[in-house]
């Protein structure tokens, strides 16, 4: 009867707990950190990416929250006949986030404006060309949080309803993508800190 007790005060404990972390006046904190590097097999194709991107977020009102994420995206890859293309870019991403449901266990959908603008650089031999670009998109995205603590958010994730713009301002040439992405084979697997 003791452990029954302790269990149903602990799990009483931890939705209560859970249910003040998306009301009005508190903060949301995480963000991204990426690392690839790739090489073919007995060739000379090498390909290496790196990306932070932060995000912070305050709760305007109970389960709806605003904020931006602040990064930074790096790539280059090397192809035979001293081929190489590198690019990064400056990112800016608002977007604001509401939670539907209470307790430990929350749904969640979030609009961003993802943003982007940086330069493309071709090397080929000595030659080197460069290309400036921007990106604007809108993206809709639903998941579901776990919320094990009265600190930390875990969350499930697909990219959704989304529309991509890209630029390439040296050519003057806009290329547009509109899709639908809910691979649930292929989630992004998130920790928001919530304060």
């Amino acid at each position: 009867m003791k452990k029954l007790f302790l269990t149903l005060t602990a799990v009483t404990a931890l939705t209560l707990a859970s249910q003040a972390q998306t009301e009005k006046g508190k903060f949301i904190v995480g963000g991204q950190v990426g690392f690839e590097t790739s090489k073919t097999k007995d060739s000379d194709n090498k390909a290496h990416s790196f990306s932070i991107n932060p995000t912070v977020g305050y709760f305007v009102s109970d389960n709806w929250a605003v904020g931006t994420g602040i990064g930074y995206n790096w790539s280059k890859n090397e192809a035979p006949s001293d081929r190489t293309i590198k690019q990064d870019a400056f990112q800016v991403s608002p977007f604001v986030r509401n939670y539907i449901g209470d307790g430990q266990f929350k749904f969640f959908s979030q609009l961003s404006v993802p943003m982007a603008w940086g330069k493309e650089t071709e090397e080929i031999g000595s030659v080197e060309t460069e290309a400036k670009f921007e990106r604007y998109g809108v993206e809709l995205a639903p998941g579901f949080a776990f919320f094990p603590t009265s600190k930390v958010g875990i969350e499930l994730k697909v990219r959704g309803l989304y529309f991509d713009s890209y630029k390439d301002k040296s050519a003057d040439l806009t290329t547009n993508k509109f899709g639908l992405d809910a691979n649930s084979l292929a989630p992004t697997l998130g920790v928001q800190f919530h304060f």
